[in-house]
């Protein structure tokens, strides 16, 4: 059908808005990432700083986003933004970087995640379960049957999505509201009955000496940390805090369908990215209070809530139930993900840069064909199994991106004062100026520390400007 009898319909409302924020921020991050922290920094002090300056730089850029889509209240948020403060190829590189790496490695990486962990309800359905190995000289190409189950769920959501918003947004309210309150139940549990006084105690003694920890042959090493290896480390603690608050944007991209986008929009993002900053550090205290420092730094496998649960509930019910935790939380993130993500590419195709048929809406008044071509590419990701490289790869192009942005505010003062802005960004200029000043000092640190992985999320945006040019020319 043609697009002129189809236009999105506002009929998410705030609540279901900051839903997809919180849901599609909270994965399976905050019961994982707290191990590197803690052997990065080595101390208590240190690694709630991480997930607090992390909460605290989310909710400034959540805050100052706000104005921006008071401001334009359309379909693909953050790439309209762009466009509009800057131009075109600014908007290209972010909404290509988003397909390419960003939105579609998020969710191949958390759909893993997803079934991973109900390979461990189920081991039939886990990564042992090894279905093709083809050789390839040094290398083998193999699918195992968590990545079959990965693309499933990844292909059920799209389809879920492909009937209308209405349907994302049951499975992300009910969903979300599920996660959230079994994190905060969590939490309750772990102060009230696994909390011991000397663990707490002790895991606060030595707040605030900085080490990086190290086992070694079953032996644990500590190295002091001072200087650049100081900031080195605090680079790289960020790096997992601040992933684990990512998505939050994810809300700005679906516009078109919010009501009162222009007010609801802000609202969401600071609700949203509030309730799951109290959330991420109330856990972490939870952690100091259950679990005894190196056990969080060297949980098996980096499973610091499986580690906390069993010490709260026992072996078998404290990890069964971070399991089922855990697969609720990635299902909900990843509808969040992939109802949002093809609004963007939905945009771009309305301005020649995507694919066609993409900026069309199906009879259901939803990109259908953005939201199967980001499948496909996420399910390959998911058959690839360096969709966790990938990810590590474009930090520094999601800081970047970030970064750009935000001063796109200030950009935009100056050279469109006209459009009316419902939201101001708060603490305008100088928590603006501290957030970009915060996430480039991080970005360049990455660059320095983890080149390995800088460098290539760098080569992904720069591969952006040739393919700029090569769909300009085919608009000609």
């Amino acid at each position: 059908m043609s697009n002129q009898t189809h236009s999105f319909k506002p009929t998410l409302s705030l609540v279901d808005a900051t839903m997809i924020v919180a849901g599609s921020m909270i994965g399976s991050g905050i019961f994982i990432v707290s191990a590197e922290v803690a052997r990065s920094m080595g101390s208590s002090g240190w690694m709630m700083a991480m997930w607090v300056l992390a909460g605290v730089v989310t909710l400034i850029a959540a805050l100052s986003y706000g104005e921006l889509s008071g401001m334009f209240p359309k379909a693909g948020g953050q790439y309209v933004y762009l466009r509009e403060a800057y131009n075109p190829f600014i908007a290209f590189l972010f909404g290509w970087t988003q397909f390419g790496v960003i939105q579609t490695g998020t969710i191949a990486a958390v759909a893993m995640a997803f079934a991973k962990y109900l390979g461990y309800l189920a081991p039939g359905l886990g990564e042992t379960n090894v279905l093709l190995k083809i050789p390839l000289g040094s290398w083998a190409f193999s699918v195992n049957m968590a990545q079959i189950i990965a693309i499933l769920s990844i292909v059920l959501l799209t389809w879920i999505n492909t009937k209308g918003v209405k349907n994302g947004k049951i499975i992300q309210t009910v969903f979300t509201f599920t996660k959230l309150f079994s994190l905060f139940g969590l939490i309750v549990f772990g102060l009230m009955i696994g909390a011991k006084a000397e663990i707490w105690n002790a895991n606060w003694e030595n707040a605030w000496q900085t080490a990086n920890l190290q086992m070694v042959d079953g032996q644990l090493v500590t190295t002091a940390l001072g200087g650049m290896a100081f900031l080195g480390a605090i680079a790289v603690s960020m790096k997992g805090t601040l992933f684990s608050s990512d998505a939050w944007n994810n809300v700005t991209f679906i516009a078109g369908e919010i009501k009162s986008p222009e007010k609801n929009i802000g609202r969401a993002l600071f609700l949203g990215t509030f309730i799951v900053t109290i959330i991420y550090v109330s856990a972490n205290l939870m952690y100091l209070a259950v679990l005894p420092f190196n056990e969080i730094a060297f949980a098996p496998q980096e499973r610091v809530g499986v580690a906390a649960a069993e010490r709260i509930f026992g072996p078998g019910v404290g990890a069964m139930a971070i399991a089922v935790m855990i697969i609720i939380s990635t299902f909900g993130c990843n509808n969040g993900l992939i109802l949002s993500g093809a609004r963007i590419y939905y945009t771009m195709a309305k301005d020649g840069l995507f694919f066609r048929k993409a900026g069309e809406l199906n009879r259901y008044d939803v990109p259908g064909t953005g939201l199967w071509i980001q499948c496909l590419w996420a399910s390959l990701l998911c058959l690839s199994g360096k969709y966790g490289d990938l990810l590590t790869m474009v930090i520094f192009g999601v800081l970047l991106f970030y970064v750009i942005t935000i001063i796109g505010i200030f950009v935009l003062r100056r050279t469109r004062p006209e459009i009316p802005r419902s939201h101001k960004a708060f603490g305008y200029p100088v928590l603006p100026a501290l957030y970009v000043l915060v996430a480039l000092s991080l970005a360049v640190l990455l660059l320095i520390y983890e080149p390995e992985y800088a460098v290539p999320g760098l080569g992904i945006i720069l591969l952006g400007i040739p393919l700029y040019y090569a769909a300009r020319k085919e608009m000609k």
